[in-house]
């Protein structure tokens, strides 16, 4: 990465001084430079400047995966900044949502839409372009209640769907241009699940910090609590103690295993496979009671402290678990064979939702959904934390970029789960599960990664003169993602939305924050 740039580890604090704040044409020039040149945007937000309210401190996280270390510069803006939207469009969301949440107009954005609806966190409205040539974000009140693109010609129509739904899923709207059962676009309106989760992390930590960070995606609720815990153990300067390290990672693997097995069972649903679908619904609550095990929830909410982990697992209950995992495996296996060998399965999976891997890297894919298009990005091995490392973590990836190749990363993504967490639960290192908490360092930044079961968490905590959090930012992998479900539409049958849609099973709440 370019000099200007400072540099620190997953999880290590960073003196707040020490972040170089760039005049803006440099910090906007270095930032495209070290995106063009393989650098990822991990995050870009704003924070308010004390006793400058008209100032807004904008700060980038990269991730030099090759090299395992992680970016960080600042720049102040004040009413607007250029965009890099059209030239590194992995910043497109970021820049909206900075405008939304701090008035900073990105000028020149091909189409600046409200990201959630949110009042500004830093306390102004957002503003008018700083000259008739930008063109200005669209006001709105209510997630939904903005323009959108239209395509316009003979036989062209418009599909509205959401943002309620016939099941018990979170709201969303999608809207599709199509002509007859082919789609020539999708845009996708969020904004309905915000809960205002950072703006209740100010101040923290405190007794609600991790219930709150929890609550970020239900389905992640270990993903996020080991980011925060791994975040406040950075700016507390400790790390939790190994044996803490491995039932968390246990977790983490768990969590993995229940959400990708229970992926494939709902993708034989979508093309009316029923008998991996009956076996995968099944078998995913085998990992959800294994979750309980560690912890009495079976989402693993409660589990993952600062310092380590709440309870402990014996080592005879330990290897009962590693037993009866061993066999729920063999399981998953016969049902998801049946799946990948079945003709109908492929015929409506081969080809379908198809993502290739420069879209991807364009637009900042994480997770599966970008391994599945051939991006070897994963942060237990560019970013590894114990008990990841120190050797090289095998990152499974696939070609084609399509809804078979989703599926079976997820597929193999369980098989490397399953034997890690054989491995760890056969043999727990021995000593303590937690380590105190020490008060938080002041004005330290640290950046928290994690790879989630959808890709990878990113938790960007400031802490002020008093060692509380004055800000926190939090990236979901489904905030890079859900332009990838867009563009894979592109070009497919309106009647294969559910099945991409669930190829890809992206958060609402979790984008939505």
């Amino acid at each position: 990465m370019p000099a200007r740039i400072a540099l620190l580890g997953n999880g290590q604090a960073l003196d707040t001084g020490a972040v170089p704040r760039l005049p803006q044409e440099e910090f906007q020039q270095v930032l495209a430079d070290a995106v063009t040149a393989g650098a990822r945007v991990s995050a870009y937000y704003g924070q308010s400047l004390p006793g400058t309210p008209q100032a807004v401190l904008v700060t980038a996280v990269l991730a030099n995966d090759a090299q395992g270390r992680l970016g960080v510069l600042a720049t102040v803006a004040g009413d607007s900044l250029p965009s890099l939207a059209e030239e590194c469009p992995s910043l497109q969301l970021f820049e909206r949502e900075l405008a939304e949440q701090f008035g900073v107009v990105p000028r020149g954005h091909p189409w600046p839409k409200p990201v959630r609806f949110e009042h500004p966190l830093g306390g102004r409205a957002a503003r008018a372009p700083a000259s008739s040539e930008d063109r200005p974000a669209p006001r709105a009140t209510i997630p939904g209640d903005t323009p959108f693109f239209q395509v316009a010609g003979e036989e062209v129509h418009e599909v509205a769907v959401g943002p309620v739904h016939a099941g018990i899923i979170e709201p969303g709207h999608f809207r599709f241009q199509c002509h007859g059962e082919h789609v020539f676009h999708l845009e996708i309106s969020l904004g309905y699940q915000h809960r205002a989760i950072e703006r209740m992390l100010l101040g923290g930590p405190g007794r609600r910090t991790a219930q709150l960070v929890e609550t970020i995606a239900g389905d992640t609720a270990v993903g996020h609590g080991v980011a925060a815990a791994r975040a406040q153990e950075g700016l507390a300067g400790i790390e939790a103690p190994p044996r803490g390290a491995a039932l968390r990672a246990v977790a983490l693997e768990l969590e993995r295993l229940a959400n990708h097995v229970g992926d494939l069972g709902a993708l034989a649903g979508d093309v009316s496979y029923l008998p991996t679908a009956s076996f995968c619904g099944a078998l995913r609550a085998d990992y959800l009671n294994a979750l309980a095990e560690l912890c009495g929830n079976r989402f693993g909410r409660g589990l993952v402290v600062p310092g380590g982990v709440r309870a402990d697992l014996p080592a005879d209950a330990a290897a009962r678990l590693a037993d009866r995992l061993s066999a729920t495996l063999e399981k998953v296996e016969e049902a998801a064979g049946l799946f990948f060998r079945s003709p109908s399965v492929r015929n409506r999976t081969d080809g379908t939702g198809i993502l290739g891997p420069e879209t991807a890297v364009l637009v900042g894919m994480v997770g599966p959904a970008a391994r599945a298009s051939g991006l070897a990005v994963d942060v237990r091995r560019s970013h590894p934390f114990a008990p990841y490392g120190p050797s090289p973590f095998p990152v499974v990836t696939a070609s084609t970029g399509d809804v078979f190749a989703r599926a079976s990363v997820r597929l193999e993504e369980a098989r490397a789960s399953a034997r890690l967490v054989d491995g760890w639960l056969r043999a727990l290192p021995p000593g303590p599960v937690r380590a105190a908490l020490p008060a938080l360092a002041r004005d330290r930044l640290v950046v928290s990664l994690v790879e989630g079961w959808r890709g990878e968490l990113c938790h960007a905590v400031t802490t002020g003169g008093d060692g509380r959090f004055v800000r926190y930012k939090v990236v979901d992998a489904s905030f890079h993602d859900w332009m990838g479900l867009q563009l894979a539409l592109r070009g497919e049958q309106i009647s294969d939305f559910p099945l991409c849609n669930k190829s890809f099973n992206l958060s609402y709440c979790g984008h939505d924050l």
